[in-house]
C-alpha cells in the first residue's frame, strides 16, 4: 500500500466520514479491521486520508457500520473512486495547498455562497483589485508568485454554478488600490450581478442593529447538506469546517446576514451610487 504524501481536502472529507460513522457504530479501528480482514494500521491509514478504499471496501464499511443512507453512501463512494486529476492541480508546488484544496471543493460544489466584509469576493474580483489585494499581503510576494496567484484566481472565476455574495458596503468602499481600479471594481460586479448564476446582495452601512456581518465566510455546498463545507480565511491558511453542529451554525448565521441585505435590485442600485462617487 503505498502512503500518500500531501492528501486533498476531499480525501481528508471522505477518511472523516467513514471515522464518524465507524464511531457512531460504537467501533474501534481494530474492530473495524477485523470486519474487513485488514491490519488495523490500514484502517488508521484510510482514517486519516493517506491510503485510498475502494468502492467495494466503502459500501462493506457502510454497511458493517449500519449506514442505510444509499445516497450518502454514493456520494462517498464517488470521491473514493475519483481519479481525474483537475485543472487547479497544475498549480501543486507553485501555491499553497490549501489554495487547490478550495478550487476542489467550489470544483465539486452544487453552489457557493460568501458573505464579504473587508473585500470583495474573490470570484467576483477584476485582475486589478486581484493583484493589489495580493500585492499587500506579508511576506511580501515576488513577482512570479502575485502573476500565478492571478492565474490561478481567473481559473477559479470559470464556475457556473449557483453562487451568492453577501458583501458588506465597507468592502465596496475601501479602496484596495486607486479610484480607477474601484471604479473598474464596481463596475464588473454591476456586469456580473446581471448572470443568471450570480447573485449579488450588499449589507448597507445604515442598518440598525446588525452585529451578524461579521464574519467572512465561503459556503460549500457538497453533493449532500451533510457533506457541506465552510471556509475560514486564518493567518496561516483556510480553515475547512465541516461538523454538522458547526455547519447549522453557519447556515443561521449565512440566512440572518442574507435577510439583512438589500435584495438584489436594491443592491445594484447602491453600487451605481457607490461607483458614481468615484
Amino acid at each position: 500500500m503505498v502512503k500518500r504524501r500531501e492528501p486533498t481536502a476531499r480525501q481528508v472529507r471522505l477518511a472523516t466520514e467513514l471515522r464518524r460513522l465507524r464511531e457512531a457504530a460504537g467501533l474501534n479501528s481494530r474492530q473495524a479491521a477485523e470486519l474487513l480482514g485488514v491490519a488495523p494500521a490500514q484502517i488508521t491509514h484510510i482514517e486519516s486520508a493517506l491510503a485510498g478504499v475502494s468502492e467495494q471496501r466503502v459500501r462493506r464499511l457502510a454497511s458493517h457500520y449500519a449506514c442505510t443512507d444509499e445516497e450518502f453512501i454514493d456520494a462517498l463512494v464517488a470521491m473514493a473512486t475519483e481519479r481525474a486529476k483537475g485543472w487547479w492541480e497544475e498549480y501543486r508546488g507553485a501555491l499553497p495547498t490549501s489554495f487547490l484544496d478550495l478550487s476542489e471543493l467550489e470544483h465539486h460544489a452544487r453552489f457557493l455562497r460568501h458573505v464579504a466584509i473587508l473585500y470583495v469576493p474573490g470570484l467576483l474580483q477584476t485582475e486589478e483589485y486581484s493583484r493589489a489585494v495580493f500585492s499587500s499581503r506579508l511576506p511580501e510576494l515576488t513577482a512570479e508568485e502575485l502573476e500565478v496567484r492571478i492565474q490561478h484566481r481567473r481559473a477559479r472565476q470559470r464556475f457556473t454554478i449557483a453562487y451568492e455574495a453577501v458583501i458588506h458596503e465597507a468592502a465596496l468602499r475601501i479602496r484596495v488600490s486607486d479610484r480607477a481600479t474601484s471604479r473598474a471594481q464596481l463596475a464588473r460586479l454591476l456586469e456580473l450581478s446581471e448572470a443568471d448564476h450570480i447573485t449579488v446582495r450588499v449589507v448597507p452601512f445604515d442598518l440598525d442593529g446588525f452585529a451578524s456581518a461579521s464574519s467572512t465566510m465561503t459556503y460549500v455546498g457538497g453533493p449532500l447538506p451533510k457533506l457541506d463545507t465552510v471556509v475560514r480565511d486564518a493567518l496561516h491558511g483556510s480553515v475547512f469546517i465541516d461538523s454538522e453542529a458547526q455547519l447549522n451554525t453557519y447556515r443561521t448565521s449565512f440566512r440572518k446576514v442574507e435577510e439583512a441585505s438589500l435584495d438584489p435590485g436594491q443592491s445594484r442600485d447602491l453600487i451605481h451610487s457607490l461607483a458614481k462617487e468615484l
